[in-house]
Protein backbone atom coordinates (compact mmCIF):
# COMPACT_ATOMS: atom_id res chain seq x y z
CA UNK A 1 0.00 0.00 0.00
CA UNK A 2 1.31 3.56 -0.81
CA UNK A 3 2.11 5.85 1.81
CA UNK A 4 -0.59 8.38 3.15
CA UNK A 5 0.96 11.50 3.83
CA UNK A 6 0.07 12.36 7.43
CA UNK A 7 -0.87 15.81 9.03
CA UNK A 8 2.40 15.20 11.71
CA UNK A 9 4.99 14.49 9.03
CA UNK A 10 5.52 17.99 8.69
CA UNK A 11 5.84 18.37 12.55
CA UNK A 12 8.16 15.15 12.37
CA UNK A 13 11.23 16.97 10.21
CA UNK A 14 10.69 20.24 11.59
CA UNK A 15 11.63 18.07 15.01
CA UNK A 16 14.02 16.03 13.36
CA UNK A 17 15.71 19.09 12.08
CA UNK A 18 15.64 20.69 16.08
CA UNK A 19 17.23 18.15 17.90
CA UNK A 20 19.27 14.95 18.07
CA UNK A 21 16.46 12.53 18.34
CA UNK A 22 12.71 12.35 18.30
CA UNK A 23 9.85 10.16 19.98
CA UNK A 24 6.80 8.71 18.02
CA UNK A 25 4.24 7.74 20.71
CA UNK A 26 0.97 6.46 19.88
CA UNK A 27 -1.40 3.21 20.17
CA UNK A 28 -0.58 0.31 18.03
CA UNK A 29 -1.36 0.52 14.60
CA UNK A 30 -1.74 3.89 14.21
CA UNK A 31 0.98 4.61 11.94
CA UNK A 32 3.84 5.40 13.83
CA UNK A 33 6.61 2.70 12.10
CA UNK A 34 5.27 3.58 8.26
CA UNK A 35 5.47 7.07 9.12
CA UNK A 36 8.86 7.00 10.54
CA UNK A 37 10.04 5.31 7.46
CA UNK A 38 9.82 7.90 5.12
CA UNK A 39 12.43 9.61 7.25
CA UNK A 40 14.97 6.90 8.62
CA UNK A 41 17.90 5.84 6.32
CA UNK A 42 18.45 2.75 8.37
CA UNK A 43 15.61 0.72 11.10
CA UNK A 44 16.13 -1.99 14.05
CA UNK A 45 12.77 -3.23 15.40
CA UNK A 46 13.44 -4.27 18.67
CA UNK A 47 10.02 -6.37 19.29
CA UNK A 48 10.78 -8.45 16.30
CA UNK A 49 14.47 -9.75 16.60
CA UNK A 50 14.80 -12.15 19.18
CA UNK A 51 19.03 -10.80 18.85
CA UNK A 52 18.18 -7.24 20.28
CA UNK A 53 18.07 -8.34 23.84
CA UNK A 54 21.17 -10.46 23.85
CA UNK A 55 23.16 -7.95 21.73
CA UNK A 56 22.23 -4.76 24.18
CA UNK A 57 23.97 -6.89 27.29
CA UNK A 58 26.53 -7.49 25.42
CA UNK A 59 27.77 -4.71 22.89
CA UNK A 60 24.46 -1.80 23.29
CA UNK A 61 26.30 0.35 21.14
CA UNK A 62 26.10 -2.10 18.14
CA UNK A 63 22.28 -1.62 18.37
CA UNK A 64 22.56 2.22 17.77
CA UNK A 65 25.35 2.16 14.56
CA UNK A 66 23.54 2.62 11.01
CA UNK A 67 22.75 5.71 9.01
CA UNK A 68 20.89 8.40 10.09
CA UNK A 69 17.94 9.24 10.79
CA UNK A 70 18.21 5.20 12.83
CA UNK A 71 14.77 3.86 13.53
CA UNK A 72 14.21 2.27 16.68
CA UNK A 73 11.01 0.72 16.37
CA UNK A 74 9.14 0.03 19.93
CA UNK A 75 12.38 1.11 21.95
CA UNK A 76 10.00 0.54 25.00
CA UNK A 77 10.30 -3.05 24.92
CA UNK A 78 14.12 -2.49 26.16
CA UNK A 79 13.52 0.38 28.06
CA UNK A 80 17.04 1.07 28.79
CA UNK A 81 17.59 2.41 25.62
CA UNK A 82 16.56 5.37 26.03
CA UNK A 83 19.58 6.35 28.06
CA UNK A 84 22.23 4.91 25.56
CA UNK A 85 20.20 6.86 22.98
CA UNK A 86 20.92 9.83 24.92
CA UNK A 87 24.38 9.89 25.86
CA UNK A 88 24.67 8.89 21.96
CA UNK A 89 23.13 11.62 20.96
CA UNK A 90 25.21 13.98 23.17
CA UNK A 91 28.44 12.48 22.03
CA UNK A 92 28.07 13.15 18.40
CA UNK A 93 26.38 16.37 18.73
CA UNK A 94 24.28 16.44 15.72
CA UNK A 95 20.83 16.76 14.59
CA UNK A 96 18.22 13.76 13.36
CA UNK A 97 20.52 10.88 14.53
CA UNK A 98 17.33 8.82 15.68
CA UNK A 99 13.64 8.09 15.39
CA UNK A 100 12.11 6.16 18.72
CA UNK A 101 8.30 4.56 17.99
CA UNK A 102 6.63 3.38 21.26
CA UNK A 103 3.10 1.99 21.42
CA UNK A 104 3.48 1.58 25.50
CA UNK A 105 4.94 4.03 28.04
CA UNK A 106 7.49 2.20 30.02
CA UNK A 107 6.55 1.43 33.66
CA UNK A 108 7.53 4.30 35.88
CA UNK A 109 10.06 2.51 38.10
CA UNK A 110 12.06 2.16 34.93
CA UNK A 111 14.81 4.67 35.90
CA UNK A 112 15.48 7.29 32.46
CA UNK A 113 16.67 10.59 32.34
CA UNK A 114 13.82 12.79 31.44
CA UNK A 115 16.07 14.23 27.69
CA UNK A 116 15.41 17.32 27.90
CA UNK A 117 17.48 19.49 25.65
CA UNK A 118 17.94 15.91 23.30
CA UNK A 119 14.61 14.43 22.57
CA UNK A 120 11.46 15.89 21.18
CA UNK A 121 7.91 14.20 21.06
CA UNK A 122 5.99 13.44 18.07
CA UNK A 123 2.34 12.29 19.54
CA UNK A 124 0.28 10.30 16.57
CA UNK A 125 -3.58 9.07 16.33
CA UNK A 126 -4.89 7.24 13.88
CA UNK A 127 -6.07 8.88 10.70
CA UNK A 128 -8.74 11.71 10.79
CA UNK A 129 -11.38 12.36 8.50
CA UNK A 130 -8.81 14.78 6.12
CA UNK A 131 -6.41 12.13 5.89
CA UNK A 132 -8.57 9.88 5.28
CA UNK A 133 -9.98 11.48 1.97
CA UNK A 134 -13.54 11.90 3.74
CA UNK A 135 -13.28 15.81 4.54
CA UNK A 136 -12.08 18.13 1.81
CA UNK A 137 -10.62 20.26 4.40
CA UNK A 138 -11.83 23.36 3.17
CA UNK A 139 -12.38 24.59 6.41
CA UNK A 140 -9.35 25.23 8.16
CA UNK A 141 -9.02 24.88 11.90
CA UNK A 142 -5.97 27.31 10.97
CA UNK A 143 -8.64 30.13 9.12
CA UNK A 144 -10.54 29.57 12.22
CA UNK A 145 -7.75 30.85 14.57
CA UNK A 146 -7.73 33.76 12.37
CA UNK A 147 -12.01 34.65 12.44
CA UNK A 148 -12.61 34.23 8.62
CA UNK A 149 -15.95 33.50 7.92
CA UNK A 150 -17.41 30.69 5.74
CA UNK A 151 -18.48 30.40 2.47
CA UNK A 152 -21.07 28.25 1.73
CA UNK A 153 -20.08 24.79 1.05
CA UNK A 154 -22.59 22.06 0.46
CA UNK A 155 -20.79 18.68 1.22
CA UNK A 156 -22.95 17.23 3.48
CA UNK A 157 -22.34 13.06 4.60
CA UNK A 158 -24.92 11.11 4.77
CA UNK A 159 -25.55 8.82 8.50
CA UNK A 160 -25.14 5.62 6.88
CA UNK A 161 -21.42 6.75 6.20
CA UNK A 162 -20.94 8.62 9.41
CA UNK A 163 -22.44 5.10 11.00
CA UNK A 164 -19.93 2.75 9.36
CA UNK A 165 -17.20 5.56 9.78
CA UNK A 166 -17.74 4.99 14.02
CA UNK A 167 -17.18 1.09 13.17
CA UNK A 168 -14.48 1.32 11.26
CA UNK A 169 -12.44 3.77 12.55
CA UNK A 170 -9.08 5.81 11.70
CA UNK A 171 -6.28 2.81 11.87
CA UNK A 172 -4.39 2.89 8.30
CA UNK A 173 -4.83 -0.75 7.38
CA UNK A 174 -8.32 -0.46 7.74
CA UNK A 175 -8.48 2.31 4.73
CA UNK A 176 -9.58 -0.02 2.07
CA UNK A 177 -11.53 -2.45 4.33
CA UNK A 178 -15.78 -2.84 4.33
CA UNK A 179 -17.05 -2.11 7.54
CA UNK A 180 -18.00 -5.63 8.37
CA UNK A 181 -13.91 -6.76 7.99
CA UNK A 182 -13.17 -3.09 9.61
CA UNK A 183 -15.45 -4.49 12.54
CA UNK A 184 -13.77 -8.05 13.11
CA UNK A 185 -10.70 -6.66 13.27
CA UNK A 186 -11.35 -3.72 15.84
CA UNK A 187 -12.78 -6.61 17.81
CA UNK A 188 -9.67 -8.62 17.87
CA UNK A 189 -7.65 -5.67 18.71
CA UNK A 190 -10.18 -5.24 21.86
CA UNK A 191 -9.83 -9.28 22.88
CA UNK A 192 -5.98 -9.29 22.18
CA UNK A 193 -5.55 -5.96 24.34
CA UNK A 194 -7.47 -7.84 26.84
CA UNK A 195 -6.17 -11.10 27.03
CA UNK A 196 -2.58 -10.14 26.37
CA UNK A 197 -1.82 -6.62 26.19
CA UNK A 198 -2.85 -5.27 29.49
CA UNK A 199 -0.84 -8.49 31.11
CA UNK A 200 2.40 -7.94 29.13
CA UNK A 201 2.87 -4.01 29.08
CA UNK A 202 4.11 -4.49 33.01
CA UNK A 203 4.07 -8.72 33.16
CA UNK A 204 1.46 -8.70 35.99
CA UNK A 205 -1.65 -10.59 35.45
CA UNK A 206 -4.84 -9.34 34.87
CA UNK A 207 -7.89 -10.54 34.20
CA UNK A 208 -9.15 -10.48 30.71
CA UNK A 209 -12.85 -10.69 31.99
CA UNK A 210 -12.60 -7.90 34.19
CA UNK A 211 -10.42 -5.99 31.61
CA UNK A 212 -13.61 -6.29 28.62
CA UNK A 213 -16.43 -5.40 31.79
CA UNK A 214 -14.13 -2.35 32.08
CA UNK A 215 -14.05 -1.55 28.14
CA UNK A 216 -17.50 -1.93 27.76
CA UNK A 217 -18.03 0.22 30.64
CA UNK A 218 -15.34 3.09 29.63
CA UNK A 219 -17.64 2.94 26.28
CA UNK A 220 -20.99 2.80 27.08
CA UNK A 221 -19.55 6.55 28.96
CA UNK A 222 -17.30 7.70 25.86
CA UNK A 223 -17.66 11.50 25.76
CA UNK A 224 -19.15 11.94 29.46
CA UNK A 225 -17.47 12.86 32.79
CA UNK A 226 -16.81 9.85 34.82
CA UNK A 227 -15.01 9.23 37.86
CA UNK A 228 -13.87 5.88 38.99
CA UNK A 229 -17.34 5.30 41.18
CA UNK A 230 -19.54 5.85 38.32
CA UNK A 231 -17.55 3.38 36.51
CA UNK A 232 -17.54 0.91 39.68
CA UNK A 233 -21.72 1.33 39.72
CA UNK A 234 -21.59 1.00 36.02
CA UNK A 235 -19.76 -2.36 35.89
CA UNK A 236 -21.93 -4.10 38.31
CA UNK A 237 -25.41 -2.58 36.98
CA UNK A 238 -24.51 -3.90 33.17
CA UNK A 239 -21.78 -6.49 33.47
CA UNK A 240 -22.98 -8.70 37.08
CA UNK A 241 -19.63 -7.52 37.75
CA UNK A 242 -17.70 -6.42 40.99
CA UNK A 243 -14.54 -4.36 40.21
CA UNK A 244 -12.93 -2.61 43.18
CA UNK A 245 -12.27 0.99 42.96
CA UNK A 246 -8.23 0.15 43.35
CA UNK A 247 -8.30 -2.49 40.58
CA UNK A 248 -9.88 0.06 38.15
CA UNK A 249 -7.18 2.49 38.80
CA UNK A 250 -4.69 0.20 38.15
CA UNK A 251 -6.48 -0.87 34.80
CA UNK A 252 -7.07 2.43 33.72
CA UNK A 253 -3.06 3.35 34.51
CA UNK A 254 -2.53 0.78 32.46
CA UNK A 255 -4.78 1.54 29.54
CA UNK A 256 -3.49 5.36 29.41
CA UNK A 257 0.22 3.42 29.02
CA UNK A 258 -0.78 1.35 26.48
CA UNK A 259 -1.98 4.79 24.60
CA UNK A 260 -6.12 3.14 24.28
CA UNK A 261 -7.26 6.34 26.31
CA UNK A 262 -6.81 10.00 25.52
CA UNK A 263 -8.59 11.72 28.01
CA UNK A 264 -9.97 15.77 27.06
CA UNK A 265 -8.68 17.76 30.33
CA UNK A 266 -11.39 20.54 31.50
CA UNK A 267 -10.74 24.10 30.03
CA UNK A 268 -9.17 26.32 33.04
CA UNK A 269 -10.14 29.79 32.63
CA UNK A 270 -11.54 33.07 33.97
CA UNK A 271 -15.66 33.46 34.28
CA UNK A 272 -17.49 36.39 35.25
CA UNK A 273 -19.94 33.90 37.09
CA UNK A 274 -20.19 32.72 40.95
CA UNK A 275 -20.47 29.10 39.80
CA UNK A 276 -17.22 26.95 39.74
CA UNK A 277 -15.29 25.57 36.94
CA UNK A 278 -15.92 21.38 36.89
CA UNK A 279 -12.34 20.18 36.42
CA UNK A 280 -13.22 16.18 35.86
CA UNK A 281 -11.78 15.20 32.11
CA UNK A 282 -13.90 13.33 29.61
CA UNK A 283 -12.92 10.10 28.36
CA UNK A 284 -12.38 9.28 24.84
CA UNK A 285 -10.83 5.91 23.20
CA UNK A 286 -7.55 6.67 21.34
CA UNK A 287 -9.66 5.61 18.15
CA UNK A 288 -14.05 5.86 18.03
CA UNK A 289 -14.03 2.40 16.72
CA UNK A 290 -12.48 0.94 19.78
CA UNK A 291 -15.53 1.58 21.78
CA UNK A 292 -17.95 0.81 19.00
CA UNK A 293 -15.40 -2.62 19.17
CA UNK A 294 -15.63 -3.03 23.08
CA UNK A 295 -19.64 -3.06 23.27
CA UNK A 296 -20.08 -5.36 19.70
CA UNK A 297 -22.11 -2.60 18.47
CA UNK A 298 -22.79 -2.80 14.18
CA UNK A 299 -24.73 -0.40 11.97
CA UNK A 300 -28.11 -1.13 13.49
CA UNK A 301 -27.25 -1.18 16.56
CA UNK A 302 -26.24 2.52 16.33
CA UNK A 303 -29.03 2.99 14.05
CA UNK A 304 -31.33 2.13 16.75
CA UNK A 305 -29.91 4.14 19.37
CA UNK A 306 -28.68 7.56 17.49
CA UNK A 307 -28.57 9.53 21.47
CA UNK A 308 -25.66 7.42 22.44
CA UNK A 309 -24.33 7.36 18.42
CA UNK A 310 -24.09 11.08 18.80
CA UNK A 311 -21.73 10.54 21.75
CA UNK A 312 -19.37 8.65 19.83
CA UNK A 313 -19.70 11.01 16.99
CA UNK A 314 -18.42 14.30 19.68
CA UNK A 315 -15.52 11.49 20.28
CA UNK A 316 -14.33 10.88 16.46
CA UNK A 317 -14.61 14.80 16.44
CA UNK A 318 -13.15 15.21 19.21
CA UNK A 319 -10.04 12.96 17.98
CA UNK A 320 -9.70 15.06 14.53
CA UNK A 321 -10.02 18.17 16.72
CA UNK A 322 -6.82 16.67 18.42
CA UNK A 323 -5.14 16.23 15.10
CA UNK A 324 -5.70 19.50 13.48
CA UNK A 325 -5.02 21.30 16.94
CA UNK A 326 -1.33 19.78 16.54
CA UNK A 327 -1.13 20.89 13.22
CA UNK A 328 -1.78 24.66 14.48
CA UNK A 329 0.23 24.07 17.58
CA UNK A 330 -2.88 23.43 20.08
CA UNK A 331 -4.48 21.50 21.92
CA UNK A 332 -8.35 20.33 22.98
CA UNK A 333 -10.04 21.14 26.41
CA UNK A 334 -14.03 20.76 27.44
CA UNK A 335 -15.85 23.12 29.46
CA UNK A 336 -18.64 22.55 31.99
CA UNK A 337 -19.18 24.59 35.06
CA UNK A 338 -21.53 24.16 38.49
CA UNK A 339 -24.68 25.74 36.36
CA UNK A 340 -24.17 22.91 34.09
CA UNK A 341 -23.29 24.97 31.11
CA UNK A 342 -21.01 22.75 29.05
CA UNK A 343 -19.17 23.46 25.52
CA UNK A 344 -17.90 20.13 24.26
CA UNK A 345 -14.67 21.48 23.03
CA UNK A 346 -12.44 24.47 23.37
CA UNK A 347 -9.20 24.62 20.88
CA UNK A 348 -6.32 26.56 22.58
CA UNK A 349 -3.16 27.47 21.13
CA UNK A 350 -0.42 27.43 23.52
CA UNK A 351 -0.24 31.29 23.02
CA UNK A 352 -3.59 31.42 24.47
CA UNK A 353 -5.89 32.23 21.07
CA UNK A 354 -8.66 29.89 21.51
CA UNK A 355 -12.12 28.96 19.30
CA UNK A 356 -15.32 26.85 20.92
CA UNK A 357 -17.20 23.96 19.47
CA UNK A 358 -20.20 22.22 19.98
CA UNK A 359 -20.52 19.06 18.44
CA UNK A 360 -24.17 17.99 16.90
CA UNK A 361 -24.71 14.47 14.97
CA UNK A 362 -27.78 15.98 13.23
CA UNK A 363 -28.39 19.58 11.87
CA UNK A 364 -31.90 19.27 14.48
CA UNK A 365 -30.09 20.76 17.70
CA UNK A 366 -27.98 23.99 15.75
CA UNK A 367 -30.45 26.62 17.53
CA UNK A 368 -30.02 24.86 21.06
CA UNK A 369 -25.94 24.72 20.06
CA UNK A 370 -25.80 28.37 18.87
CA UNK A 371 -27.80 29.87 22.23
CA UNK A 372 -25.23 27.64 24.39
CA UNK A 373 -22.74 29.21 22.51
CA UNK A 374 -23.49 32.66 22.72
CA UNK A 375 -24.03 32.34 26.53
CA UNK A 376 -20.72 30.85 27.04
CA UNK A 377 -19.24 33.44 25.20
CA UNK A 378 -21.00 36.58 27.42
CA UNK A 379 -19.48 34.32 30.65
CA UNK A 380 -16.00 34.48 29.68
CA UNK A 381 -13.77 37.14 31.43
CA UNK A 382 -12.45 38.25 28.06
CA UNK A 383 -10.00 40.59 29.55
CA UNK A 384 -8.41 37.79 31.04
CA UNK A 385 -8.89 35.07 28.74
CA UNK A 386 -8.95 36.87 25.74
CA UNK A 387 -12.19 37.09 22.72
CA UNK A 388 -13.15 33.92 21.45
CA UNK A 389 -11.34 33.29 17.60
CA UNK A 390 -14.75 31.79 16.34
CA UNK A 391 -17.90 29.93 17.96
CA UNK A 392 -18.81 26.95 15.98
CA UNK A 393 -20.96 24.22 15.67
CA UNK A 394 -19.56 21.31 14.13
CA UNK A 395 -22.56 19.00 12.11
CA UNK A 396 -22.60 15.65 10.90
CA UNK A 397 -25.17 16.29 8.41
CA UNK A 398 -25.88 19.30 6.65
CA UNK A 399 -23.80 22.11 4.81
CA UNK A 400 -21.60 24.48 5.95
CA UNK A 401 -21.99 28.24 6.53
CA UNK A 402 -21.61 31.60 8.45
CA UNK A 403 -24.74 32.41 10.76
CA UNK A 404 -25.96 35.85 10.94
CA UNK A 405 -24.67 35.70 14.96
CA UNK A 406 -21.31 35.14 13.07
CA UNK A 407 -21.21 31.51 14.78
CA UNK A 408 -19.76 29.32 12.02
CA UNK A 409 -21.84 25.94 11.42
CA UNK A 410 -19.68 23.26 9.69
CA UNK A 411 -19.94 19.91 8.40
CA UNK A 412 -17.47 17.39 9.27
CA UNK A 413 -16.96 16.34 5.82
CA UNK A 414 -15.80 20.11 5.34
CA UNK A 415 -13.21 20.43 8.31
CA UNK A 416 -9.26 19.88 8.28
CA UNK A 417 -6.28 21.19 9.69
Amino acid sequence: MNYIKRLIDNELQRKLDASGAVLIRGAKACGKTESAKQFAKSIIQVDRDENIPLLFETAPKRILMGDTPRLIDEWQVLPKLWDHVRHEVDERQQKAQFILTGSAHPEENAKMHSGAGRFTIVDMRTMSWQELGLSSGKISLADLFKSKSIDIYDEPQELDLIIGQLIKGGFPRQMNSSVAQAADINRAYVELLAEVDMSRVSQTKRDPLKVRSLLKSLARNTSTLVDNAVLEKDIKEHENRSLSRPTIYDYLDVLQRLMILEDQPAWSTHIRSTHTLRNSAKRHFTDVSLAAAALGANEQTLFNDLKFTGFLFESMVVHDLRVYGQANDAKVYHYRDSSGLEVDSIVQKHNGDWCAFEIKLGIGEIEEAAANLLRFAALIDQQKSGIPKSLNIITGTGMSYTRKDGINVISFASLGA
